[in-house]
């Protein structure tokens, strides 16, 4: 029942005539003329209606003061840090945010620059696709080198026109993204969120900014899709993907070229192959291969059509941040402002591998002498997840372009992430240290 109805009810007799006031008080006789009239009750009616208004403004008040107080940035200390951080501390340097900065490629290449003498803003959401407290252990290595992370979405547009208002950086290094391929088929959504629609804002960011910034991404082997020509080639078709992942990433070398055109802003696009190492994401084969091995659990080693091994163009985490950092030097300048376009500007892809492709049987093998350890395997078809059998990179261009040069071999890299992993997670001999 309304409260209208109720009122009505509590103040009127149901049946006229019925309705006897006995020993009526004067008052109570002009109070109930006062309800009955019909024109009081208007009135009435409008001073609940004002009152209604007048708390739900203040409500919303009350809301938009917390929402300001509880954000987790803005303020004159939190500028005073992102200037620190975006401070350039050697000739010709830049001032470079990054995407994705507590992530494992963020992490590295937000180091080197920062080791270099350049400036270096990190932005994270810290989800929890994988464990948050590896990411925010990463955080507490990057605080430790004066290297700040703003803690936000890549969605929060007004975020990012803060922090070009901030720093006027000269590029931007973009890493952050829903990465999987598997957890694509559980959670679709999230990667259109990250790869699709988080790169659409940070786009309009930087086509606004002025000056605009040069921009180099993470796009991926995965666009290669169903390609069977060996080794992949920038120039090979790329609109056969295999997984909602792989689709994204093709997605997002469209739309980048779409604001290379129309705004002028310089982008480089870079495509990973299988990258690994020290801080590494938990979620890669290599790295729940070696968690298991330790544990005495079964690994699960997939195989492609006709019992063929899968194999992997694995690249270590220090010839990745390389290429990253020779794209940034390389780069040329963006040719809009404030989202108008004076000419041309360059558009890029390249391929970042290591040119040799290794099965995991024998990355398996590789990870059970460093670790001293036999793993219990279980070996079975690859299922339709949107897996690949084989990825091979073709580096020439890189090579060219960037003067890109992998030198670290699978047996070599997966020694040094054994020696971290054991450090990190506390192991001694394959045994927790207590």
């Amino acid at each position: 029942m309304k409260m209208s109805s109720k009122l009505e009810v509590a103040l009127f007799p149901s049946s006229h005539g019925k309705f006897k006031i006995e020993r009526a008080h004067t008052m109570n006789r002009q109070f109930h003329r006062c309800f009955s009239s019909t024109s009081t009750m208007f009135l009435w009616a409008l001073f609940l209606i004002a009152l209604t208004a007048s708390y739900l403004s203040f409500q919303s008040f009350v809301d938009t003061g917390n929402r300001y107080f509880s954000a987790s940035w803005g303020g004159i200390q939190w500028e005073k840090q992102v200037r620190n951080s975006a401070k350039i501390h050697r000739s010709g340097g830049m001032a470079v945010l990054v995407t994705g900065a507590a992530g494992f490629v963020g992490t590295h290449v937000s180091l080197a620059l920062k080791k270099r003498g350049d400036g270096v803003v990190g932005l994270d959401n810290f989800n929890n696709y994988y464990d948050p407290s590896l990411k925010k252990a990463r955080k507490s290595l990057l605080n430790n080198h004066g290297i700040f992370i703003v803690e936000g979405d890549l969605n929060d547009a007004k975020l990012l026109d803060k922090l070009f208002d901030v720093v006027a950086f000269t590029h931007v290094m973009h890493l952050a993204a829903q990465a999987g391929v598997r957890y694509a088929m559980e959670n679709p959504n999230s990667y259109v969120h990250s790869n699709i629609a988080g790169l659409v804002t940070l786009l309009e960011a930087c086509k606004s900014a002025n000056p605009q910034p040069s921009i180099v991404w993470a796009s991926s082997s995965s666009v290669y899709g169903l390609n069977d020509k060996v080794p992949f080639s920038e120039s090979d078709r790329t609109d056969q993907p295999a997984s909602l992942y792989a689709a994204t990433k093709k997605a997002g070398e469209e739309i980048t070229h779409t604001y290379n055109h129309i705004y002028g802003l310089s982008i480089t696009g870079l495509r990973f192959f299988t990258v690994y190492g020290p801080w590494g994401r938990p979620d890669m084969a290599y790295f729940s291969f070696t968690r298991n091995i330790l544990q005495g659990k079964p690994i699960t080693i997939y195989r492609g059509k006709n019992r063929v091994d899968l194999a992997r163009d694995f690249t270590y985490i220090d010839d990745i941040v390389k290429g990253c950092v020779g794209s940034l030097d390389t780069s040329r300048k963006s040719t809009g402002s404030g989202g108008k376009k004076r000419g041309p500007a360059p558009y890029r892809i390249f391929n970042l591998g290591n040119t040799s492709p290794v099965t995991v049987p024998t990355l398996v093998s590789i990870l059970e002498r460093h670790l001293n350890k036999k793993a219990k395997k279980n070996v079975i078809d690859m299922p339709g997840n949107g897996d690949v059998p084989f990825t091979h990179a073709n580096i020439s261009l890189a090579r060219s372009e960037l003067g890109y040069k992998p030198t670290t071999d699978l047996q070599t890299g997966l020694k040094k992430f054994v020696r971290w992993y054991l450090s990190y997670y506390g192991y001694n001999h394959g045994k927790p240290v207590n």
